[in-house]
């Protein structure tokens, strides 16, 4: 977000100046609601000051005039004008209030929602290493709170404009009745943006600590749920109650600071209008004497300062407002202008049906440890069709290697071929068309079962029948009273760890891909279900696989053996061939112990 001349704005410096050019920034795509607010507001303005005048006028027409002289001189005319001219003058106030409180929500609410939109995009944009980088609290945080309190401001700032023009008209008309009552005014409001300025420069850091302090209680409160098994089991249900209650108790210290920082600063605001009215009263009493001025327009002018009192406080709210709406978007701005990664290839493969894979020269490390290769110049090669088990032992890169070939792991060095093509030169659509990916720990969605097999819900209720068949669950899904609709926990925790890889297994099966990887896909399901799915895969399918395999049973349905070692292939053959090798010996004879136990 940038103003006109294309400077950012500077959040790191949260004052009023800033706060302003950012709320100008915000309610920009917005040009008609917000003006229709301020329309209303100015509207409110103008019958506020009128109001005042007709006031006056009834004070000195109708009743000055009815003490001063006998009652019958009264003219039934001038009540019966007072009388409409209030009435009319509320209902021109009553539209403003109308106009204002409508569009000015509506204004805020689209910005909130254009901000919430633009992040989970972001999220979604940005590569996986970035995704690992944040905290999950923070990001629920800057979705939730911060992208809600980056619009307080916009709530009052019609308003507030507003009393700019109940300032302006009040000036012009506290000048007609006697240009000395201005001088009160002159007094009042540099006092109160000398109030603001202090409040601004004292409540910063509170603020800071509030927007910081709910990012913790949401990233605390996600590792408490998330974690749920972990705490249940090891009994640390008392200590994440602790950390949380220390989280909340940060949060509670620093919305308390707030709150007595706005208090006092209410308190002022409230108090300076009164002032005002008093000081009227007295000037006004000393021009009367003089002739100068009349009962009604000390009684127009108190109006007039009695009547500043709400908008100067929705003012001094809007000031107040400002501060938190830039530190907001202080925590904000780093997502929002994130870099994002380099535009995606829009290269297609030539057909559809089993893709080659070539990786020449893979080089790898996480970002939290460029020292430590995860993979070391990994070179390997799949011919169309072909099924190829990656065997190693545990940290040897094997579920790196499959997320490379998958095209979700971003800042690698190296060539990966697709088809010929490489990766980075797919289409996202292309890719996602002939590779998938299947996790030893799948995620599954709270829905049906169904719509965790056809995430897009394109596909005919045979091509689900069928996914389902070859992952072998079908059997246990016609089982169940919901069948495929069938509604599945968060993150499936209502079915087994073997359903769960099954029927994530089926969702990767049912796209028709021309590469299927299993990363251990199949760990949690026993050695005859396993054997009789990858059995179905050989016969359904002739695509590409590569299979992390553990287990005897799928090693020997493999046509090849890729042994990985310390992030780089050490040898390729069948498992005949590498049994040779003592290391990859004593690798598989650790799989049979296992498998026998």
């Amino acid at each position: 977000m940038v103003d006109d001349e294309g400077v950012g704005i500077d959040a790191q410096k949260p004052t009023v100046g800033v706060g302003l050019r950012l709320v100008r920034q915000l309610v920009r795509p917005y040009p008609l609601p917000f003006a229709i607010s301020v329309f209303g507001a100015a509207l409110f303005a103008a019958g506020t000051v009128v109001s005042a005048a007709v006031l006056g006028w009834v004070v000195d027409e109708v009743i000055v005039v009815n003490f001063e002289s006998d009652a019958s001189t009264s003219t039934t005319t001038n009540v019966a004008a007072g009388a409409a001219a209030v009435v009319a003058i509320g209902v021109l106030r009553s539209v403003g209030v109308v106009l204002r409180r409508y569009f000015a929500g509506m204004t805020a609410e689209l910005v909130e929602k254009r901000t919430r939109t633009g992040l989970a995009t972001q999220y979604l944009k940005q590569p996986l290493s970035w995704l690992r980088s944040v905290p999950p609290g923070r990001l629920m945080a800057h979705v939730d709170s911060d992208a809600h309190v980056l619009i307080h401001a916009l709530h009052p700032l019609p308003f507030s404009i507003g009393v700019i023009f109940l300032a302006l008209f009040t000036g012009i008309s506290l000048y007609l009745i006697d240009p000395w009552i201005v001088l009160v005014a002159f007094v009042l409001f540099p006092v109160m943006m000398v109030v603001n300025s202090i409040y601004s420069r004292v409540v910063q850091k509170p603020l800071a600590s509030v927007q910081k302090g709910v990012a913790d209680i949401a990233g605390v409160a996600h590792e408490s749920f998330e974690g749920a098994l972990i705490v249940k089991t090891l009994g640390r249900q008392d200590a994440e109650a602790a950390r949380f209650d220390h989280a909340t108790q940060r949060l509670r210290s620093s919305r308390i600071s707030v709150g007595i920082i706005g208090a006092v600063l209410n308190a002022v605001l409230r108090a300076l209008p009164q002032l005002g009215v008093l000081s009227v009263v007295l000037l006004g009493a000393y021009r009367v004497r003089a002739g100068a001025m009349t009962p009604g327009d000390i009684v127009e002018v108190s109006a007039l300062f009695s009547a500043l009192v709400v908008p100067l406080h929705v003012f001094g709210f809007l000031l107040e407002s400002l501060i938190p709406t830039v530190v907001a978007w202080n925590r904000l701005r780093p997502v929002i202008e994130e870099t994002l990664p380099v535009a995606p290839g829009t290269a297609g493969l030539a057909a559809d049906g089993p893709v080659s894979v070539e990786v020449r020269g893979l080089r790898f490390a996480y970002p939290d440890a460029p020292e430590d290769l995860v993979l070391k110049n990994l070179d390997l090669s799949i011919a169309p069709g072909e099924l190829v088990a990656v065997v190693g032992p545990t940290g040897s890169g094997k579920s790196t290697l499959c997320a490379a070939l998958a095209g979700v792991l971003d800042q690698a060095e190296g060539e990966i071929l697709i088809g010929g093509l490489p990766i980075g030169s797919l289409s996202p659509t292309e890719r996602l068309a002939a590779v998938t990916l299947v996790f030893q720990e799948p995620f599954l969605f709270a829905e049906t079962i169904r719509s965790n097999i056809d995430l897009d819900g394109k596909l005919s209720d045979e091509a689900v029948v069928q996914a389902a068949k070859v992952a072998a669950i079908d059997e246990w899904i016609m089982s169940q009273p919901d069948k495929y609709a069938t509604l599945l926990g968060e993150r499936g925790v209502t079915v087994s760890g073997g359903q769960r890889q099954r029927i994530a297994l089926a969702r990767a099966l049912a796209r028709n891909v021309g590469l299927v990887i299993l990363d251990d896909a199949t760990s949690a399901i026993d050695t005859i279900i396993e054997q009789q799915i990858l059995g179905h895969l050989r016969s359904s399918t002739d695509a590409t696989m590569l299979v992390v395999a553990n287990r005897l049973s799928t090693i020997d349905l493999a046509d090849r053996i890729i042994y990985v070692r310390d992030g780089t292939v050490v040898a390729s053959g069948t498992h005949d061939e590498l049994l040779k090798r003592d290391d990859y010996h004593d690798l598989v004879m650790a799989y049979a112990e296992a498998e026998a136990a």
